[in-house]
């Protein structure tokens, strides 16, 4: 991947929604914790990255997803994650919707099938991001969740997320939370708490491919999409 991506040094001056976490009468934050922010890709997922890591750390989760299609899929997702960090008394940062730059940088991709180079990028635009807002907001840390996936490379998200960290003052923490069954507790936490469950992973190739599968047909999207409706 070429090092001219424009989400590299993005400033913390767009419409990000703080919703601050609502904590029990006289609990307080001893600040004893390192302070990370975990870009979640989507509420179930983050359910077991949550559990394993809130002992050590003071988690702020992260909402930026402007791979996800159509816009309508955005907010219940957007929503659900915002319930679930309610539940769980968790602050949420959730990061405006704007896909067109993502759009832009998957032209020409449509023929990659899911796990191919256009989800590289995918997760580079999302990594980079997070790192900015980490830096800007002062978070010793930054993670995702994206790892618990058992169809995402742990080892090529770990990369990237050191990579973001570059030059910034905030470290990326690595890891591969779909090990000692991280992807099935993240399934039975989902169930516990009744969260919603997307059956695809969010963006149009992926829906494509979906849709796909449900008629018995396999490929990748046929026609590079003009704009999200």
């Amino acid at each position: 991947m070429g090092s001219a991506c424009p989400f590299d040094r993005l400033a913390f001056s767009r419409g990000i929604i703080r919703e601050r976490a609502v904590r029990s009468p006289g609990e307080t934050k001893t600040g004893s914790k390192a302070r990370l922010l975990l870009h979640i890709c989507c509420a179930p997922c983050s359910t077991h990255v949550i559990d394993i890591l809130q002992d050590e750390f003071d988690i702020t989760a992260f909402f930026y997803n402007p791979n996800i299609y159509p816009p309508k899929e955005h907010v219940l997702r957007a929503q659900e994650a915002q319930r679930f960090c309610r539940r769980l008394g968790i602050e949420i940062f959730t990061d405006e919707y704007d896909p067109s730059n993502w759009l832009r940088r998957m032209r020409g991709r449509r023929l990659d099938r899911e796990g191919g180079p256009h989800c590289a990028v995918c997760f580079w635009i999302r990594l980079a991001r997070t790192a900015a807002v980490a830096e800007e907001e002062g978070f010793d840390y930054f993670a995702t969740t994206l790892t618990v996936s058992p169809h995402k490379d742990a080892e090529m998200i770990n990369r990237m997320g050191q990579r973001a960290a570059r030059g910034r003052k905030t470290e990326f923490y690595p890891a591969d939370f779909k090990k000692k069954d991280g992807f099935k507790k993240s399934c039975r936490l989902s169930q516990k708490y009744d969260l919603y469950r997307q059956d695809y992973c969010g963006c149009v190739y992926s829906l494509e491919e979906r849709n796909g599968r449900k008629i018995g047909v396999s490929g990748p999207l046929k026609t590079e999409p003009r704009r999200w409706r």
